[in-house]
């Protein structure tokens, strides 16, 4: 008879599957608020806030864990997309690439994050490093989408964005920073 070895994988903890959930929860919220403008199809919205947050918070593998669950709900069909939408349409939409970018933000951040032991400059590095990634799926997605230039989908969907993008950065860390150092102290998180 053939010995068959277990090896021992890695299970989430109650605690570590309440936090992703709450920090899920905390993304569906802000997703959907959304601000049209009309020199683009992409509007302003508060996604990007929610992933400095949740990667503020919970790191690479949670944080990428929870912007998964958050994209799955999404694609079911809730209304936790801009304004309120849902469905896989908007995954294949000109806004799509900034979706499946969330996740590649969410790793690099949260990479940064558990990296950065709190260091400053080093994880606001990763968040800029992520959100670099995150407009260059969404930028790619868009020239596809809309027919244009890179160049030009730069200035249709990244351009006009950027300094609310890094007014969203620097308050998704801050609060995002304090509440992870609360949780580690609490023992509600593992680092």
């Amino acid at each position: 008879m053939n010995d068959i070895t277990k090896t021992a994988s890695p299970k989430l903890s109650v605690k570590q599957l309440a936090l992703t959930g709450l920090m899920t929860a905390v993304l569906c919220l802000l997703g959907p608020i959304a601000l049209n403008i009309p020199i683009s199809p992409v509007p302003i919205s508060l996604g990007f806030l929610g992933i400095y947050f949740i990667s503020s918070v919970l790191g690479m593998k949670l944080g990428t864990l929870s912007v998964i669950a958050y994209l799955l709900l999404g694609l079911a069909g809730l209304p936790v997309f801009t304004n309120f939408s849902g469905g896989p349409e908007k995954l294949f939409g000109p806004t799509g690439g900034y979706l499946i970018g969330y996740v590649f933000m969410a790793l690099i951040c949260g990479l940064f994050v558990d990296k950065g032991k709190g260091r400053v400059i080093f994880i606001l590095t990763g968040m800029v490093l992520g959100t670099a990634v995150g407009y260059l799926f969404g930028t790619l997605w868009l020239a596809h989408q809309q027919s244009v230039g890179f160049v030009q989908a730069l200035f249709m969907g990244v351009v006009p964005y950027i300094l609310v993008d890094l007014i969203k950065l620097a308050l998704g860390v801050t609060i995002g920073s304090q509440l992870r150092k609360r949780l580690l102290q609490a023992g509600l998180l593992l680092q």
